[in-house]
């Protein structure tokens, strides 16, 4: 019997190396795009403006629900921080008021999320278990996941808790041109933990969420702790720059507003608890792998 996965957002990086992934392993999927469809495997929805169709989902074995306003777009301006809530909750809704519809053939929802629920909470090991932390991405991010949960009395739900994507497309595109310019350098103290994960784990991590059903929140995060100075320092080896700028954290916050203590300030030691219990292994086990991995 063949496989049928549903997926919004599935131009972006995550969606696109998912959606690749997938089709190699002759999984069909059907893409959800806001533009008229040109191919089959393309369905037409309008988050926000317009109902979801139900039987767009019925029968598939997974909606995976991707996507949202981009976090590294700054600054962080009023218009802008409506467009960050609405692309998550807007999209979320429409699909899980479309899998409340459904009577039969209800397929699990995957929803995306990320470890910025957690915050920053220095010297503190972060599970699936631990608490909302109090910026704006936190409470963005529970808020999503609540949206997401409206589905559980019909059907399986997984949260996606995803760390920034060591990439050059996904967290290392703005490192990389300070690197090449021979301005990388600690952000803050640089001793923060950031946490990681390469595209490989994420694509992988998300199949085996599918795989062996699992529900709730699940942290897509390397399994080794990394400093914001590990990340920095990798990536300078792999380009052969230096790495010795300075960016205190008063001027990132500066530049960045509330931003900062968002994106680069927080300290987050956020570990896999979920996915490694449930038997999976990591591809690229240290920052400095997947680093090396993406350059």
């Amino acid at each position: 019997m063949t496989r049928r996965i549903v997926i919004s957002g599935a131009s972006g990086l995550i969606g696109s190396a998912l959606v690749s992934s997938l089709r190699e392993d002759d999984v069909e999927v059907t893409t959800l795009v806001r533009r008229t469809p040109q191919r089959e495997s393309e369905a037409q929805w309008s988050p926000g403006e317009s109902p979801l169709d139900p039987e767009v989902l019925a029968g598939a074995e997974a909606v995976v629900a991707l996507g949202g306003a981009s976090v590294g777009r700054l600054p962080w301006t009023k218009r802008y921080r409506r467009e960050l809530v609405d692309s998550r909750l807007q999209t979320t809704r429409t699909l899980t008021t479309a899998l409340r519809a459904l009577r039969t053939d209800t397929p699990s929802l995957v929803s995306a999320s990320a470890v910025g629920y957690y915050g920053s909470a220095p010297g503190e090991v972060l599970t699936e278990d631990s608490a909302a932390g109090e910026t704006f991405l936190a409470d963005l991010t529970a808020r999503w996941e609540a949206e997401a949960r409206r589905a559980e009395d019909h059907t399986r739900v997984a949260l996606l808790r995803t760390a920034p994507v060591i990439h050059r497309r996904g967290v290392l595109k703005p490192m990389i041109q300070l690197t090449r310019w021979g301005l990388a350098g600690p952000l803050g103290s640089g001793t923060q933990v950031w946490p990681w994960i390469s595209l490989e784990d994420e694509v992988r991590g998300i199949r085996h969420v599918i795989d062996a059903q699992l529900a709730g929140p699940v942290n897509l995060t390397g399994p080794t702790p990394a400093t914001a100075n590990d990340v920095g320092r990798a990536l300078a080896t792999q380009m052969h720059r230096p790495f010795w700028l300075p960016a205190p954290a008063w001027a990132l916050r500066l530049a960045l507003g509330d931003a900062a203590d968002s994106l680069l300030l927080p300290d987050a030691d956020v570990r896999p608890q979920v996915l490694e219990r449930s038997g999976y292994r990591f591809t690229h086990a240290t920052a400095e792998e997947a680093v090396a991995a993406a350059i």
